[in-house]
């Protein structure tokens, strides 16, 4: 069975633990890198879960922590973001269920449009939120940490 938890500061080690994995496990699907976070203090980590307005999840699996994904607002729309799921959750509905979970707290403030950002050739991430509804846009995505590579922007309305 999986378990979605909404998490908050004082849940900060579980977080790093979940994404200090994700960025050695998944390095090429972030903007971030795990040397900017392998060292980070305590309050780093509490402050990024503490972002106004922000909705964190981590997803279980009988008890082990076996994905994450955040939710945040923006101006006119809201954003997922640091979405991953760890070798062990693949193919369960841990995916799936990260996604639930942050589509329905983005319509809970009032969003119609929920955009988040992938990294070209990953396939099954991309695949995953075209079976959410997601449609690539045009819109430029940030430039991953090569320098070269775009992220594609995809979004949903809700």
């Amino acid at each position: 069975m999986i378990d979605i938890q909404a998490i908050g500061p004082d849940d900060w080690k579980s977080w790093s633990r979940l994404r200090l994995a994700a960025l050695e496990e998944a390095p090429f699907a972030f903007g971030s890198q795990l040397a900017d976070w392998i060292d980070a203090p305590e309050e780093r980590w509490r402050e990024r879960l503490s972002a106004p307005g922000a909705y964190q999840v981590i997803a279980s699996i009988d008890g082990t922590p076996t994905g994450m994904a955040g939710g945040f607002p923006d101006d006119d729309h809201a954003e997922l973001v640091s979405m991953w799921v760890a070798p062990a959750g693949r193919g369960k509905g841990v995916g799936n269920a990260l996604m639930t979970a942050i589509e329905d707290w983005a319509r809970s403030i009032g969003a119609t449009v929920l955009k988040l950002s992938v990294v070209p050739g990953n396939d099954p991430a991309h695949d995953l939120y075209l079976r959410h509804g997601y449609v690539d846009t045009d819109e430029p995505g940030d430039l991953m940490p090569d320098g070269v590579r775009r992220e594609i922007v995809m979004q949903k309305a809700l």
